[in-house]
């Protein structure tokens, strides 16, 4: 089963939601965007992402506003479930933009990124301006999407429709590329439901939209297992089980 959830910001107990409680290997979390974990690749920060390792399921995330996009890019990307993605590790996989994948049987557009609302406020030392899509990106997604005839089952990014800020009354002033592209799926693209995670909020906008922010939505429709396919990713040094120390009764 696939389920969804908004920005986590580096806070791994929304990985110790109940309901997560039976996901297993054949289960897959999507983050719409600000994971968090790839920040500042603290001594904390690392024993979080070997934390996630150690689940039992997947998680994917989008990329958004206050991730180290620097950190993110030293992982080469890699077909995955039919689409390009970074596997950080066997169940840690960054969904890149414009990518379509087939996830438990369903198919997903992803599309990260956004702009940040404190960027005034951040420095060279923790602003990425790889956080704004780019016009190629854009133009990717539209070419990506055109070859699956405009049609998806679900679609998952950080930043809404332009619409959608409006009636959420969010970042109102606020207009990117990236909104007037949404904006046009929202007419040209047919799918099932469009989940985000930009706003902060737990909020359905009928009949499609869900902003989704601390809640997690598990897609009761989706079924099958996560991974499509075995994949060879090596899984770097830091996220490999630490020997256990050797005790005086055993030395």
């Amino acid at each position: 089963m696939v389920y969804v959830t908004g920005d986590t910001h580096g806070d791994f107990s929304r990985f110790q939601n109940s309901i997560l409680k039976k996901a297993d290997a054949n289960d897959i979390v999507i983050v719409c965007g600000d994971f968090g974990f790839f920040w500042d690749d603290s001594k904390k920060e690392q024993k979080f992402r070997k934390k996630l390792t150690d689940l039992k399921y997947t998680v994917a995330f989008v990329d958004g506003c206050h991730e180290n996009y620097d950190m993110l890019e030293k992982y080469p990307t890699q077909e995955w479930n039919g689409g390009t993605a970074r596997v950080i590790a066997p169940n840690l996989v960054h969904l890149l933009r414009g990518e379509v994948y087939t996830i438990c049987g369903k198919r997903f557009f992803t599309f990260g990124g956004g702009h940040s609302q404190d960027f005034e406020y951040r420095t060279a030392e923790n602003w990425w301006e790889q956080e704004q899509p780019t016009y190629d990106e854009i133009i990717h997604a539209a070419e990506n999407l055109k070859s699956y005839d405009n049609t998806v089952d679900y679609i998952i990014t950080h930043e809404p429709p332009a619409s959608l800020k409006d009636c959420l009354r969010v970042d109102t002033m606020q207009r990117l590329e990236v909104h007037a592209f949404f904006e046009d799926l929202t007419q040209m693209c047919s799918f099932h439901q469009w989940y985000f995670g930009k706003c902060h909020l737990n909020r359905y906008v009928p009949l499609k939209y869900y902003a989704v922010f601390d809640e997690i939505h598990p897609l009761n429709n989706t079924f099958g297992k996560a991974i499509s396919a075995q994949y060879e990713a090596s899984v770097p040094e830091e996220f490999l089980p630490e020997e256990p120390e050797e005790t005086e009764e055993e030395a």
